[in-house]
């Protein structure tokens, strides 16, 4: 049998990947055969199906497979460490192929200290809020203090904000923000939502701040949680956006005109904004569950006037109705959808404070 009908072979028990590292002995899609690339000195890649194969190359990728490689470079994976999926950005990606298999991060345990130590100082880049020009900050992540912190000046005595484990969130945001490696950090600053945007030059230095803020919210959550597994806290680490994007929206009375907003649902929370790198949301509607008289329905009652869009959404809360227009079908279907899962999630204790705060909000 020729050599490459043997990787051939070897392919049908994996499911999609055509490519295949022949030093690491590992099968990869074709996304991540790209990542694999940049590694040359560790990683060299083949098409399963268009390369000449040896009989020495088979024999190791015979001998070796994704699951003993799972063994050897994964063994020691913190459970915060982020795993990404392939609709993770890029940056993620293969960042995560070069912590396990050029740096061997999760063999090592001492090469995780840059995010385990429970104390991260450095510098990162941080877009103004009034003029929207990224300037030098110096962040300081402390688990004992219980805060992420960031200065305007590397001298100053006191922090420009104090950003609490608790209620931190993070999230890549490549696209929005325009940096391949920008972050977004969300806080709550008076039960409102502030956003700050970030990025480093280095891929693995934002990466690291990442990890760093996701096992800080580990160490809170072991705290404050102590009954629970790691299964249970590890998704409720970072979270990332249900859904973003642009609608238009009336007022409360629904006698004004309808503007087009950047809408994100975060959880439970729809915020909107009137340009997507706001610091502070316009406004927040609090999307509860379906035992609690929260629905969606498709379309706009009919006396609605002012909207140019014509795909429209009504939600529909215990006090009152919101009102939302599409520019497209698919944007309004997808919308639907995102506040379908939400509302018919039933809510968890915690949650019925976050409502209560909404209702009573002036």
């Amino acid at each position: 049998m020729p050599a490459g009908m043997g990787v051939r072979n070897l392919l049908l028990s994996n499911a999609d990947p055509d490519w295949a590292s022949h030093t690491l002995g590992v099968f990869i899609c074709l996304n991540c055969s790209g990542f694999h690339r940049n590694i040359p000195q560790i990683s060299k890649v083949k098409s399963v199906r268009l390369d000449e194969w040896d009989s020495v190359q088979v024999e190791f990728m015979a001998s070796s497979g994704n699951n003993a490689a799972k063994v050897k470079y994964e063994s020691k994976i913190p459970p915060f460490y982020y795993k990404p999926t392939f609709s993770d950005c890029p940056l993620l990606r293969e960042q995560w192929i070069r912590a396990k298999y050029e740096r061997k991060e999760f063999i090592y345990i001492e090469k995780q200290e840059p995010y385990s130590a429970g104390y991260r100082e450095g510098f990162l880049w941080k877009r103004g809020r009034d003029n929207g020009q990224f300037l030098s900050r110096k962040f300081v992540l402390s688990e004992r203090e219980g805060a992420l912190k960031y200065y305007n000046k590397n001298d100053a005595k006191e922090p420009k904000a104090i950003m609490k484990i608790e209620h931190l969130n993070a999230t890549f945001q490549p696209a929005k923000i325009g940096n391949p490696h920008g972050l977004q950090i969300t806080y709550l600053k008076d039960n409102s939502t502030r956003n700050i945007f970030v990025y480093h030059e280095d891929g693995k230095e934002i990466v690291d701040w990442f990890n760093a803020v996701r096992a800080a919210r580990f160490h809170y959550l072991k705290v404050a949680f102590p009954g629970a597994s790691d299964v249970d806290l590890v998704p409720k680490l970072t979270r990332n956006y249900l859904k973003e994007g642009y609608m238009e929206k009336t007022g409360p009375k629904q006698t004004e005109g309808f503007k087009k907003r950047w809408f994100t649902m975060d959880d439970r929370r729809l915020m909107y904004f009137k340009d997507p790198l706001d610091a502070f949301a316009r406004g927040e509607v609090f999307i509860g569950s379906k035992e609690h008289s929260y629905k969606v329905l498709e379309g706009l009652p009919p006396s609605t006037q002012g909207n140019h869009w014509q795909h429209g959404i009504t939600i529909v809360t215990p006090d009152r109705k919101f009102l939302f227009a599409c520019e497209t079908e698919s944007d309004q279907m997808e919308w639907i959808s995102t506040f379908q899962k939400v509302i018919t999630r039933p809510m968890l204790p915690q949650e019925y404070a976050v409502e209560a705060h909404f209702k009573h909000k002036p």
